[in-house]
C-alpha cells in the first residue's frame, strides 16, 4: 500500500510543472534569477536615491544587495537541510517548520498575494510600457486606450502559459534577463551621455520634518522592492538535479552569485549615475528624465515588455503547481493536459479583466509607481497620506493590500 502511494506522489511530481523536469544547469539558476529579481523597478532607483541622499541611499543600496545576497544563501541552504528530501516548494518548507496544517496557512495565502499581486503589476506595466513604445515610435498616430495594449500584452501569456515547466520557460526567462540588462545600461548610458544638469540640486524635495520622514521611508520601500524575487527560490533550485555528491545547492548557489552580479551591474549604475545627473529634480522612472533621443527611449520600453513578459511566467508557474496541486490532491481531478489548460486559462483571463476594469483603473497609478513606471504619489509638505488618497474605495483598498503583500 505505501509502495503504491509513493508511486502515485511520484507520478504526480513528474506531472506537477515544478518538479516534473529537473535537468536545468546553474546558469539556469542565473537568468531565473535576474528575471525574478530584476524589475522595471530599477528604473525608479534614481528617485529613491533623491530623496534618501548620497550617504544614506549608498548605504541602503548596499546593505540590501548584502542581506538579500545572505537571505537567498540562507534559502538555498535550505531547500535540502533534511537529508534524503528536497522542499521543492516554499510551503513545504513552511510545513517543515510550523506543522502540516500551520504550516499552509502561514506560508500560502502570503505567497498567492506576493505571486499573483505582482503578476497583476507586471500586466499592467507591460500594457502601459507597449502603449510608451507605440506612442514615441507613432506620435501622429491615433490615440489608443491602454485597455487595448493590456490585451494584447495578455494574449502573450494566453500561449507561454501553457509551457509544462520552469525548464520550458528558461528560453523566456533568457530573454527577459537579457532585456533587463539591457533597459538598465539604456538608462545609466544615456544619462551619463546626457551629463550632470546645469541646476542639479541634492538637497531634500521636503521642506518639512515630516515630509522628509515619509519620503524616505518611501524610499525605502522602493529599494527593498527592487530587491525581489526570494519567493521563487525554492521552486527554481526544485529543477535542478541533486545526488549525495553533488547536491543542488552547488550550482545553485553558483547561479545565484552570477545574477547577484547582474543585479548589481543593473542597479548601482542607474541610481548613482542617475542621482548624480538629474539630482532631486529626477523622474521617478529616469527614462522620463530623459526623454531625448526618442528612439532609445521607445527601445528601452520595448525591452521592459518583453522582461516583464518573462518576469510573469516566473512568477506565474509557483502558482499552476499550486493550484493543480490542489485540483489533483483534494477535488480527485485526473492530472491531465485539459486540466491544465483550463487552470492556466481561467489564470490569465481574469487578471487581464481584472486589470483592465474601470474600478482598477483608480489603482492603476499606484500599481506602476511601484516599477518606477509613474508618479503616484507624493508627500507634500501639506499631506502626508496622498498615497492612500482613494483608500475610501473598496476596491482600491483590497489592491492596496494586495500590493503591500507583493511590495514585503
Amino acid at each position: 500500500m505505501e509502495h503504491k502511494s509513493d508511486e502515485k506522489a511520484k507520478e504526480l511530481n513528474d506531472w506537477l510543472p515544478i518538479t516534473n523536469s529537473r535537468t536545468a544547469k546553474w546558469w539556469y539558476s542565473a537568468f531565473h534569477n535576474v528575471t525574478a529579481m530584476v524589475g522595471a523597478g530599477v528604473l525608479g532607483l534614481p528617485y529613491a536615491m533623491s530623496q534618501l541622499g548620497w550617504g544614506p541611499g549608498v548605504a541602503v543600496m548596499v546593505l540590501s544587495w548584502i542581506i538579500t545576497l545572505y537571505t537567498l544563501w540562507q534559502m538555498v541552504e535550505m531547500h535540502e537541510m533534511v537529508p534524503g528530501k528536497r522542499f521543492d516548494r516554499y510551503h513545504e518548507l513552511g510545513q517543515h517548520a510550523f506543522g502540516e496544517k500551520l504550516g499552509l496557512w502561514i506560508v500560502v495565502p502570503q505567497q498567492l498575494m506576493v505571486e499573483v499581486g505582482v503578476n497583476i503589476v507586471y500586466m499592467i506595466s507591460g500594457g502601459n510600457c507597449l502603449k510608451k513604445f507605440h506612442d514615441t515610435v507613432c506620435s501622429d498616430c491615433k490615440d489608443i486606450k491602454t485597455t487595448y495594449f493590456i490585451i494584447i500584452f495578455a494574449s502573450v501569456h494566453f500561449i507561454l502559459s501553457h509551457l509544462p515547466s520552469f525548464n520550458s520557460i528558461a528560453g523566456v526567462s533568457l530573454a527577459a534577463a537579457v532585456m533587463s540588462l539591457s533597459y538598465s545600461t539604456i538608462a545609466w548610458v544615456a544619462s551619463a551621455h546626457k551629463g550632470v544638469q546645469p541646476d542639479v540640486d541634492y538637497g531634500p524635495t521636503a521642506s518639512t520634518t515630516t515630509g522628509r520622514v515619509f519620503h524616505f521611508f518611501g524610499a525605502l520601500g522602493d529599494v527593498a522592492f527592487a530587491f525581489a524575487g526570494h519567493n521563487v527560490v525554492l521552486e527554481i533550485q526544485s529543477s535542478i538535479p541533486s545526488t549525495p555528491e553533488r547536491p543542488s545547492k552547488k550550482p545553485m548557489w553558483k547561479g545565484v552569485i552570477v545574477a547577484y552580479i547582474v543585479v548589481a551591474l543593473c542597479y548601482f549604475p542607474v541610481a548613482l549615475i542617475g542621482y548624480w545627473v538629474f539630482g532631486n529634480k529626477v523622474e521617478d522612472n529616469v527614462l522620463l528624465s530623459l526623454e531625448k533621443p526618442r528612439w532609445l527611449v521607445a527601445a528601452a520600453n520595448l525591452f521592459v515588455v518583453i522582461h516583464v513578459i518573462g518576469s510573469y511566467q516566473v512568477f506565474a508557474m509557483p502558482v499552476f503547481d499550486m493550484v493543480e496541486l490542489f485540483f489533483v490532491t483534494k477535488m480527485h481531478f485526473e492530472p491531465s493536459r485539459i486540466l491544465r489548460f483550463c487552470i492556466r486559462t481561467f489564470y490569465v483571463a481574469p487578471l487581464r479583466h481584472l486589470v483592465s476594469h474601470q474600478q482598477t483603473k483608480k489603482i492603476q497609478l499606484i500599481l506602476d509607481r511601484k516599477l518606477g513606471m509613474h508618479c503616484a504619489w507624493c508627500c507634500s509638505d501639506d499631506s502626508m497620506s496622498n498615497w492612500w488618497v482613494e483608500a475610501d474605495d473598496i476596491t482600491s483598498q483590497g489592491l492596496q493590500i494586495l500590493l503591500l503583500a507583493a511590495y514585503g
